[in-house]
């Protein structure tokens, strides 16, 4: 739990925080609306919660590289707030653009150690996403997870993109591999970072330890539960970060609407028309680990990477590595 050879030991709290975010929502959230389904949409409990969160936010972001636009697109699920670096003047105009899908309540913000790599490379566009906490809003309920998907293809068709290379982490992978089975015809290429649930279910042990953060118990036992989530130390756990108290935040005061992704029969995978990549973590993945990739390459996805020394928040731990690898990924798919 405490490996000190993990990549990425300075994001421990970070790390539990993501993972534990997704396997909460995931599995508690997922009981919850099996039990008792009811329309609603995603909110903020309170004005002075979402000022919280806010502060976090912009906290996080003041870090990152100024933004060269930032968009409000209408879709008809709520307005997804989207930022924008723009390709350098001197970039090849064969690039594509990236489209990012965030995990469950890191939003923009969780991108930050991967932007770095890739701005003025070519143009990015990092998304919000409806129904969690964020910038963006939500208007109309959710009633299948394709709607999840929907909202992604609008908010391309609103921005005027054309094809377009898709990268998810984590529920936002799940969302990105859903919207290219949906909607093939605007995907040049997606990677799925640690993508749950549709290769493969979560971990027996995720469910017991996710319970945890739901019950009221004393504190020690969630930051107990973090660890064995995030596969760090319950010290790690314990310290503050700006991105841990984003995440933190956006976990108390927003109540979301879950929705839970299936896992993709053998015919939907071979289906899939673009090129796609699988990146998963090999210790406390939440993406089902070797089976995962195992299953992937079976089907004949390629390239399928597993990670060593990495947990479920793999594109803080691997960011120096991703970044060129993704880019001469896409370079070979941009037509």
């Amino acid at each position: 739990m405490g490996d000190t050879s993990r990549r990425g030991g300075r994001y421990g709290r970070v790390l539990a925080d993501l993972a534990g975010a997704a396997a909460a929502w995931l599995v508690i959230d997922g009981v919850a609306s099996v039990a008792a389904p009811r329309l609603r949409v995603g909110h903020w409990r309170s004005r002075a919660g979402f000022e919280s969160y806010r502060a976090a936010y912009d906290e996080v972001m003041a870090t990152l590289p100024e933004a060269t636009r930032v968009h409000d697109v209408p879709t008809g699920y709520g307005t997804v707030r989207v930022n924008e670096w723009a390709a350098a003047a001197d970039a090849p105009v064969t690039h594509r653009p990236v489209v990012l899908l965030p995990g469950i309540r890191s939003g923009i913000p969780m991108w930050g150690a991967n932007l770095t790599h890739w701005i003025g490379r070519r143009t990015l566009y990092a998304m919000d996403a409806v129904g969690d906490a964020g910038l963006s809003t939500q208007s109309v309920p959710f009633t299948s997870f394709g709607d999840r998907a929907a909202w992604v293809e609008q908010a391309l068709a609103g921005l005027d993109l054309d094809r377009v290379h898709v990268v998810g982490h984590s529920f936002g992978g799940a969302v990105a591999a859903h919207h290219a089975l949906d909607h093939p015809g605007r995907v040049a290429s997606v990677t799925l970072l640690e993508p749950v649930m549709v290769l493969h279910g979560l971990p027996a042990s995720t469910y017991l330890w996710s319970a945890l953060l739901m019950l009221p118990v004393p504190q020690s036992w969630k930051d107990h539960a973090l660890a064995a989530i995030g596969g760090v130390s319950v010290a790690e756990v314990r310290e503050r970060t700006p991105i841990s108290v984003l995440v933190d935040e956006g976990a108390r005061h927003y109540t979301a609407v879950t929705l839970v992704p299936r896992t993709f029969t053998d015919a939907e995978w071979t289906a899939l028309p673009m090129p796609v990549r699988v990146d998963i973590a090999d210790d406390r993945s939440l993406a089902g680990g070797t089976a995962a990739a195992a299953r992937a390459r079976a089907l004949g996805t390629r390239p399928v990477t597993v990670w060593p020394r990495t947990t479920h928040s793999l594109p803080l731990q691997v960011a120096e590595e991703l970044g060129p690898e993704l880019e001469r990924y896409w370079a070979d798919h941009d037509r």
